[in-house]
């Protein structure tokens, strides 16, 4: 009977089931709604920006792209240069972001796949493959790298600062925020959400300067060698500090933006919290983001299932209704697949009222695919907001319906009636 006793205060004092609430915040039409806009403004900014067509590509004899410079870098890295000077004149040329979507895409499902295979290796390898790639784009398209990095923050600031409010106040006290009052917070919280992230970046920088700075007096004939040996303790110490901001960061950054929607922080208290949170309790940290990406994969298959069996029954319903056999449909709607919801149209023989039948038709599949993206958005950082509840919670000893209020202080001027009141009170010996 003790035993049985001892198990439920084990699993409250866990509080893991909490995380499965994720889902239910997740998909709630104010979270969905706000992550679509950002996803669809990220993704419309992707592809105005692929214009200035950068990528060397090689197409085949339909047209579509069967090989990029990414694909070469993965490969061999030494080998890049030479292959863009050698396919320069009579090569492609194709954008940064579709390149770079496509490819994050294919490494996504196959991290899930082997997540399900329970491959953990395969999980790491994938993440592994697709930081590499944003090496890639760092190393040799830097320019557009960074205006697409500052879009996508300041859209990501605000889209996901609300998210995590709605997704804290619905937990907490089971409460739904409008959607322009979570906009609201997030706007005026625009700068905590920004400068969290990148704040750990700053520290990084300032203290590996000063490690910059010792090597370049270690040129110095003779004295060089000698004031680099001996400040080498400060360059020590400056690496583990690194090294610290480096692991709290990466491991705190789902936790950022959840301290300041739980909060209120400003940046530092933000990565303060985080920080802490962290490393007081590793192993919980571990254990509840594990359970989170196991659930949330779960959950994306589902999602994804089901947007499969809605347009597979809406294809399939269409083909019984439309005369003149598949040819005609096909022409508009190629049909979708579990691994591919969305596939351009061939218009090679298709009529102009075919042709513009199928464009619409490709525009409102594409929203569908933007839509089951920001699922993944939202159900990211719902989750994480109700794991740094968890961790505050175990922590700090804070209750999980303990959230920030922002308060309107409203001052009111005496008016006139008030004031006649006043002078004919009489005064109080």
């Amino acid at each position: 009977m003790d035993n049985e006793k001892e198990s439920p205060k084990v699993f409250e004092k866990l509080l893991f089931p909490k995380i499965f609430q994720s889902f239910r915040i997740a998909i709630h039409y104010k979270n969905l709604i706000i992550a679509f806009l950002a996803v669809t403004v990220v993704c419309l900014s992707g592809w105005i920006m692929d214009f200035s067509k950068t990528v060397v590509a090689i197409t085949g004899p339909e047209g579509r792209i069967i090989e990029t410079e990414l694909q070469i870098y993965m490969t061999n890295p030494g080998q890049l240069e030479s292959y863009i000077e050698n396919a320069r004149e009579d090569s492609e040329r194709t954008g940064v972001f579709s390149t770079l979507w496509r490819f994050a895409a294919g490494r996504f499902h196959n991290a899930l796949n082997c997540l399900f295979a329970f491959n953990i290796p395969g999980v790491f390898v994938n993440i592994a493959e697709y930081f590499k790639a944003v090496t890639w784009v760092v190393r040799y398209h830097l320019v557009y790298c960074v205006i697409f990095a500052v879009i996508k923050l300041v859209v990501m600031a605000i889209a996901d600062g609300a998210i995590c409010r709605i997704a804290a106040l619905q937990f907490a006290r089971n409460e739904k925020p409008g959607l322009l009052e979570a906009l609201r917070f997030s706007t005026n919280k625009f700068t905590s959400f920004v400068t969290a992230p990148l704040a750990p970046v700053g520290i990084i920088i300032f203290i590996g300067f000063f490690i910059f700075l010792l090597g370049l007096v270690g040129n110095i004939p003779w004295a060089g060698e000698l004031i680099m040996g001996i400040f080498m303790v400060l360059a020590l110490i400056a690496g583990a500090l690194i090294a610290v901001v480096s692991i709290g960061a990466v491991a705190g950054f789902n936790l950022m933006f959840p301290a300041v929607a739980y909060d209120g922080s400003d940046c530092f208290d933000a990565i303060s919290r985080a920080f802490s949170y962290v490393y007081a309790k590793p192993w919980r940290m571990i254990f509840y983001t594990a359970i989170a990406a196991v659930y949330g994969a779960i959950c994306y298959i589902f999602v994804r299932f089901f947007t499969f069996l809605m347009l597979w029954v809406t294809h399939r319903s269409l083909q019984l209704g439309v005369l003149g056999g598949n040819k005609k449909l096909t022409a508009i709607w190629p049909g979708p697949s579990l691994t591919n919801i969305v596939d351009a149209p061939d218009l090679a023989a298709a009529n102009w009222s075919q042709t513009v039948a199928a464009v619409i038709v490709y525009l409102l599949l594409l929203a569908v695919a933007v839509l089951v993206a920001s699922f993944i958005l939202s159900f990211y950082f719902s989750a994480n907001t109700i794991i740094y509840s968890l961790m505050r919670n175990n922590v700090d000893n804070t209750a999980l319906d303990d959230i920030y209020t922002p308060s309107v202080e409203i001052e009111t001027e005496p008016t006139a009636i008030d004031s006649k009141k006043e002078e004919a009170e009489p005064e109080s010996e």
